[in-house]
């Protein structure tokens, strides 16, 4: 495989509204839509759509969203070989708000999700082991994240690795473990103590997970870009990201890191830098479109300069 996820998926439940409710509070919404998410298999998913092989490692639940999901994962091309099926939980959910500004709030049931486990993960080493990049993150429980990370490690494959959703108290190892850990700027805050409200606090968010073991640390900040920072690059550095009118933020950083697992995979010369810069427009062209993996381009429909 060029791009394994050992993470979650997740039904969509989608309503779309002029604005956040408030505590309490009923509003009417404008829309609404069921869709694929999580964030393991949406990043799986737009390495996919930009021309990655694909795997993906996860479990979903004995009913008709679990069956669902696996027909998705089979239309994009991506391998099942290591999805479970369990009747001991229903497939993962999350109820999404989108208000008309373009931005979210989201509540995850897992589900499943925390049904795969350390030797459902352990069985999928040869899958783990042959590949260029793999993906994690904490829709799953802890230590299958980081038995993922283990794994890649102790076979030289390079990982990425995104705490998220973010929780304090994380093992050492998911920090020093993987080649690149990512997270937002919310994530940031809860794993630093660190306010992150600019670019500033951002360098300096990245500074202190650099200090916590990490080899390297992209931050992301929605529409002022990213910030980088290395074990042998420790000035950091910022990556602007376009100015676009959103529509739809769900999904965005997933967007994100399903395009750097892309280019690190297949383009193995191309600078982390241009990398991040390159993913970075992905990611905003996700945000002019509705829904979650299908605001996602594939390949045919983006510049050709992104893929040369």
């Amino acid at each position: 495989m060029d791009v394994t996820v050992v993470g979650s998926c997740m039904t969509d439940l989608v309503s779309y509204a002029p604005r956040q409710p408030k505590p309490g509070e009923t509003i009417h919404g404008t829309n609404f839509q069921i869709g694929f998410g999580g964030k393991g298999a949406n990043q799986c998913v737009m390495a996919a759509k930009l021309g990655a092989k694909t795997a993906m490692v996860t479990k979903v639940g004995d009913d008709s969203f679990g069956k669902n999901y696996i027909q998705n994962f089979k239309d994009h091309n991506i391998n099942i070989d290591h999805v479970g099926v369990t009747a001991d939980a229903s497939t993962g959910v999350a109820p999404i708000t989108v208000s008309d500004d373009g931005q979210n709030s989201i509540v995850i049931v897992a589900g499943a999700n925390m049904l795969l486990s350390e030797q459902d993960v352990a069985a999928a080493e040869h899958l783990i082991m042959t590949s260029k990049v793999i993906l994690c993150q904490l829709e799953i429980p802890v230590q299958s994240t980081l038995t993922a990370l283990n794994i890649a490690k102790k076979r030289g494959v390079k990982s990425i690795f995104n705490p998220a959703p973010a929780q304090e108290g994380l093992p050492s190892e998911l920090y020093s473990d993987c080649d690149i850990f990512c997270a937002n700027e919310s994530e940031a805050e809860i794993l630093t103590g660190e306010k992150v409200s600019s670019i500033e606090d951002a360098k300096a968010a990245a500074l202190t997970l650099l200090n916590k073991g990490c080899n390297s640390v992209v931050l992301t900040l929605g529409e002022l870009g990213s910030v980088y920072v290395s074990q042998t690059e420790q000035e950091p550095q910022v990556v602007p990201c376009p100015k676009v009118i959103p529509v739809d933020t769900t999904g965005a950083g997933d967007a994100f890191l399903g395009a750097l697992a892309y280019y690190l995979a297949l383009y193995p010369k191309m600078t982390v830098l241009e990398a991040l810069t390159r993913s970075s427009r992905l990611a905003s062209i996700s945000v002019q479109a509705k829904g979650t993996q299908t605001s996602f381009p594939s390949r045919k429909q983006l510049p050709s300069d992104l893929f040369q």
